[in-house]
């Protein structure tokens, strides 16, 4: 055989080999784009760009951000949907012309552009994690807003609006939307003289706004549910929100008895995340259109908002503890105004903030006439100092010989309610001789007794102080400088022994009590609702309210007043109050008249005077003196800016819980105030947050901490 004939022989499966080689590279796929980076994936064909919102909550970070839309999540990466991208990619960690690196992070699409503004590679989003557009443009323009007053950026607004994803729920369809019910009749509300005409305004589709002052009694809850279903009888929403679980649970079953099941929702941490979840998409799909909540219902995304309703607005709980701190009354008349709803504001007390809003004229008062108040609120009594001294024959359950009487006269009818303003035993004790408040020797916490007999111990630390003796004067006795409403349940079923006594505090919330005798002692706020109400009220130690170190003491001690005198029978069923407070004292006044609007009108001119909110716009920056000093002098403070301090935070408590805004154990904190006149707020705002974020962008220096319209002056 020739040597070419062998050469030939070999090469043949070689050729073979080549053409099968080639074969199976024209038959191959374009390799797949790997997800979460997408490397080489073609983009959508239209809007390839999204505008995302990163779930990251610094302000020197609140902006949108630019990123690719590939073509296999272009059905899907609609306005409004939750994606995950990742964040914080080095400009130099780029491959095939896309950037590529730093940590997944979720987010929301705001938008989708044709072109992006940024010249340099994009990132393409790694993950559209659910097709549901929860963040409405609506949703989104209140929550830039409310970030916008409270120096705040719009993660951290959109973390307290938007509950989190529950994947099994969304996939659950919401039930059909159901056609407006009839208008309501007017009910109770035709008590008020401009009841009937405000509900009327609301059902032909206008935005009235009012200040509601409710007149004592239980029927508030069923006057707000017939607002509620005027807004739905017009073809609208209606929003309502209250300060706490209590208090929504009877709202929503007044609308449920109004209205019947499946037109509104009730929103409250009770529910659980899941039903909660369950409960928001309905409302933000348009199937419900009927919100009843606690604070966090404030951002509840409502289908053509009819009516914004808050109960009780001077309660601490509307007031957002988390970044940055908004207000559910702000909210709420933020939503009013832009979204033209009707504003009803109501309570039995007045804060400062309702009567500003009657005195520019946003609001009319909604009020009834004095002779029917008259009629329905109860006798109210005082004891003051000067009577207690007088009265060395009543020292029966340690009450005035007044108070005595009102509860043994009470029992006789009903159940009597004994409000007492602390939880405990005796929380607080002080020198017989001098008046001078008991003190921890190691820790100069307040010591407390916990139990008839036994000995003493610190609040703060839980020390027991033996042998105890005043500093200042030598003394050995203590007196009660406030008592709990433990001991006075055992007292009072000491002088009453035959009637049973009950207590309802933080540990143990009672809902309702029946109408028979019993003496119920409870702490302020979580007072029970007897049925038929209550024959008498006893409201002890109302200095422990007035002498509080804060500006709205005097507010927010005639508020729980009236909270609990509500729950009493009125003058002519021989319902009587007796409050234990210095009866020359405004509040004390207010309550005696039933005049919470006249107190709130006063206390505005006073506020007026010295300059102080609702009347100027302030912010509170704390934190390290250094700092302080430093983020006031680089903000660009409006003219005419004044800073009030700083003076010393107080240090934190020992063994008591943190709040917001306390300053780390063990440091020293400083807090300045900066106020401004009417209609500079913005510009405050503004200008502190652009100082903020230049500060965390630069990494130096100390925390601050910022919050615009500190509810708490001090």
């Amino acid at each position: 055989m020739s040597s070419e004939n062998g050469r030939s022989e070999r090469e043949a499966p070689e050729v073979e080999q080549l053409a099968l080689i080639r074969e199976s590279v024209r038959k191959a796929k374009v390799p797949r784009a790997k997800p979460r980076t997408w490397r080489g994936a073609a983009l959508a064909a239209e809007l390839p760009v999204a505008r995302v919102l990163v779930d990251k909550g610094p302000v020197h970070l609140d902006r949108l951000w630019d990123y690719a839309v590939p073509a296999e999540l272009d059905a899907d990466a609609r306005p409004g949907t939750r994606v995950r991208v990742r964040f914080g990619a080095g400009a130099r960690n780029v491959r095939g012309g896309r950037r590529e690196g730093g940590g997944l992070l979720d987010g929301f699409i705001v938008e989708r552009v044709a072109e992006s503004d940024y010249q340099g590679p994009l990132a393409a989003i790694a993950q559209v994690l659910s097709p549901e557009p929860v963040l409405g443009p609506a949703l989104l323009g209140l929550c830039r807003s409310v970030a916008d007053r409270y120096a705040g950026s719009l993660a951290d607004v959109l973390q307290l609006a938007v509950p989190p994803r529950h994947a099994r729920i969304e996939a659950e369809p919401s039930p059909e939307p159901l056609p407006p019910p009839a208008v309501p009749e007017a009910g109770s509300w035709a008590r008020y003289p401009a009841g009937p005409a405000y509900l009327d305004a609301v059902a032909r589709g206008d935005c009235p706004r009012a200040v509601w002052t409710a007149l004592p009694g239980p029927h508030w809850a069923a006057e707000l549910a017939r607002a509620a279903a005027a807004a739905l009888a017009s073809g609208r929403g209606a929003l309502v929100v209250v300060p706490d679980g209590r208090t929504a649970a009877r709202v929503d079953a007044a609308l449920t008895a109004l209205l019947g099941e499946g037109r509104h929702v009730l929103l409250t941490a009770d529910t659980g995340p899941e039903e909660r979840y369950r409960r928001w998409l309905a409302v933000s799909r348009g199937a419900v259109r009927a919100v009843v909540g606690t604070r966090a219902a404030m951002f509840a995304p409502v289908r053509d908002l009819g009516l914004a309703a808050i109960w009780d607005d001077g309660d601490s709980s509307h007031s957002e503890p988390h970044a940055p701190q908004p207000h559910a009354r702000e909210v709420l008349l933020s939503r009013a105004a832009h979204e033209k709803a009707a504003f009803l504001l109501g309570g039995f007390g007045c804060t400062v903030e309702a009567a500003q809003l009657v005195d520019t004229g946003w609001a009319l008062p909604l009020a009834a006439d004095r002779e029917r108040l008259r009629a329905l609120a109860p006798r109210v009594r005082t004891v003051g100092e000067a009577d207690e001294a007088r009265d060395a024959a009543a020292r029966a359950a340690r009450l005035p010989t007044v108070a005595w009487e009102a509860a043994r006269e009470g029992l006789k009818h009903g159940p009597v309610l004994v409000q007492v303003p602390r939880r405990g035993y005796v929380p607080r004790l002080a020198c017989e001789r001098c008046r001078e408040p008991a003190r921890c020797v190691r820790c100069a916490g307040p010591l407390e007794a916990r139990g008839e007999g036994g000995a003493l111990h610190c609040g703060w630390c839980g020390e027991e102080a033996r042998d105890w003796h005043c500093g200042e004067c030598g003394g050995f006795r203590l007196r009660a400088q406030v008592v709990g409403a433990r001991r006075t349940a055992e007292e009072l079923g000491r002088a009453f022994p035959a009637v049973p006594v009950r207590t309802s505090g933080r540990d143990h919330v009672l809902d309702t009590v029946p109408g028979r005798p019993a003496l119920v002692v409870s702490t302020p706020g979580a007072e029970p609702v007897a049925e038929g109400g209550y024959a008498a009220a006893l409201l002890l130690d109302g200095w422990a309210l007035l002498g509080r170190p804060d500006l709205r003491s005097g507010e927010e001690a005639l508020r729980r007043w009236l909270g609990a005198a509500a729950l009493v029978r009125g003058a002519e069923a021989g319902g009587t109050v007796v409050v234990v407070a210095d009866p020359t004292l405004r509040p004390v006044q207010a309550l005696v008249r039933w005049d919470p609007a006249g107190h709130a009108v006063r206390e505005l001119a006073d506020r007026a005077e010295l300059g102080f909110p609702p009347v100027s716009r302030m912010a509170a920056v704390s934190g390290p003196p250094a700092a302080v000093a430093e983020l006031i002098g680089m903000a660009d403070l409006p003219d005419g800016a004044e800073v009030l301090g700083p003076v010393p935070l107080p240090e934190p408590l020992p063994g008591r819980p943190r709040r917001a805004g306390d300053p780390p154990p063990g440091e020293r904190w400083e807090r300045a105030l900066i106020r401004v006149r009417p209609g500079q707020g913005a510009a405050l705002a503004t200008g502190l947050k652009a100082a903020q974020a230049i500060r965390l962008a630069r990494r130096d220096g100390e925390p601050v901490r910022l919050r615009v319209d500190p509810p708490d002056i001090g």
